[in-house]
């Protein structure tokens, strides 16, 4: 017997399988607020011209997301992190214009070792730090809605595009949405996750990198 729900006029189910992305929020605290690490996309690659966080897929089902992350970190901008330093920020259930799905986790990180730097330029033309409040012309749909997410302080957010949206970010097709979390309490004597001592010294090496306003080295 089908399943209760099946329809003849729709194509049999099966499992979905989508990629897994990791983005990069790597930030510095600037008199003139927060600032992010963004990098200008080039050459033969999705969304060329315009700007986004470092990022990139999982290597495959060998490789975690933190993992991930620091790979794509010392690939792309050539900073090194450690484990320890980061911090899950926002994950968003994207859907591009062209109707394929993935899911991208955003971590946060706020000390590492290094300046970064263009590391693979033959994907990436410019790299800059950016408000969070005033980011680039030009920034993919996908990484802002991340961005605008974490901003919020949401947890999980879907970002589902339609066709004709563009790759960039258009305010008037804006499709962020923001899913409400909870707040459960930890039992009492264990901490919440991540939590260190605010007077915690920085890791050997580890330093906000360039003043305010000045660009990452090329």
């Amino acid at each position: 017997m089908p399943p209760a729900d099946s329809h003849p006029d729709r194509p049999p189910r099966e499992r979905h399988r989508e990629p897994l992305d990791v983005h990069l929020i790597l930030r510095r605290e600037t008199a003139g607020g927060p600032e992010v690490l963004m990098s200008r996309r080039a050459g033969a690659v999705y969304a060329a011209g315009l700007w986004h966080l470092p990022s990139g897929h999982l290597d495959g089902p060998h490789e975690d997301v933190v993992t991930a992350l620091l790979r794509e970190a010392r690939e792309e901008t050539g900073v090194v992190i450690s484990p320890a330093d980061v911090r899950a920020a926002v994950t968003v259930h994207h859907r591009g214009p062209g109707g394929r799905s993935r899911t991208g986790f955003f971590f946060e990180v706020r000390r590492w070792r290094g300046d970064p730097r263009i590391a693979e330029p033959q994907v990436c033309d410019a790299m800059d730090w950016a408000r969070l409040d005033a980011l680039p012309v030009g920034t993919v749909a996908y990484c802002k809605a991340g961005l605008d997410a974490y901003a919020s302080g949401a947890r999980l957010a879907v970002h589902f595009q339609r066709p004709g949206d563009e790759i960039a970010y258009d305010p008037a097709a804006d499709r962020l949405h923001l899913v409400p979390g909870v707040d459960i309490a930890p039992p009492p004597g264990r901490p919440r996750p991540g939590a260190r001592d605010s007077a915690e010294p920085a890791a050997e090496g580890g330093r906000a990198p360039a003043p305010a306003g000045r660009a990452a080295p090329v």
